[in-house]
């Protein structure tokens, strides 16, 4: 019998999210899971709105400099974990997402992973999306940022965290890995992730444009001028 059994730190990168962060931790809190689990917030605004507004005790509260990439590899720093999982604020993981976490690295040839992308709405567009998202990821091995990316700390802290970029942190750190050999799994459990940005802005111009920025990113655009055109 294999053991399910890991010490995972999960690193929240948060700016401006008072109004959500105690839900996406009682979340955490409440998911099945057989280890112990640590939770990292990193908070990106000088004043820390996001970490005053934390309720759960034994949460970690952490200052950082504002930008996703350098706030998690604040939150890896401080991390005692034997697995990091990157989650966005607005995500919420699977009931089982961290018994399959544990699972899936009883493979010791697998030193990263994600779950497949799920949007928290019944809007029929989504499904589409959420189908296009799991192919892609299958196909690449590339999965990104709103898929709860995980990573073994040790290997982690190997090839230097994340690149310090304004954009496509997630792209570069998982290209990385799959540039080096380093074998990536892809759980088949869909995450829940607010469609908040792609409502306002609209499906089709969100995945567009994120299409758009990626292909440029990959033809060697700066993430500087692309963090411009996201904005």
């Amino acid at each position: 019998m294999v053991s399910d059994r890991v010490f995972i730190s999960i690193i929240l990168p948060v700016l401006h999210e008072a109004g959500t962060i105690n839900t996406v931790i009682a979340h955490l809190r409440g998911l099945q899971q057989n280890s112990p689990l640590e939770i990292i917030v990193v908070d990106g605004d000088p004043a820390g709105g996001t970490l005053q507004a934390i309720q759960d005790e034994g949460s970690v509260r952490v200052l950082a400099e504002p930008g996703r990439a350098r706030q998690m590899n604040c939150g890896a720093s401080q991390a005692h974990g034997e697995v990091l999982l990157f989650l966005h604020a607005d995500t919420l993981l699977p009931q089982q997402g961290l018994t399959r976490i544990a699972v899936a690295l009883t493979d010791t040839r697998i030193v990263a992973g994600a779950f497949d992308l799920g949007f928290d709405t019944k809007r029929n567009i989504f499904r589409v999306t959420e189908k296009y998202a799991a192919l892609r990821t299958r196909l690449t091995r590339i999965p990104f940022g709103d898929q709860a990316i995980f990573v073994r700390k040790t290997y982690f802290n190997e090839i230097g965290g994340y690149a310090e970029i304004p954009l496509m942190e997630d792209i570069e750190l998982m290209a990385h890995i799959k540039k080096r050999g380093g074998r990536i799994s892809i759980i088949p459990l869909r995450v829940l992730t607010s469609p908040r940005r792609y409502e306002q802005e609209g499906l089709l111009y969100c995945t567009f444009r994120n299409w758009a920025l990626q292909l440029c990113y990959l033809a060697g655009v700066s993430p500087e001028k692309l963090v411009k055109w996201y904005r």
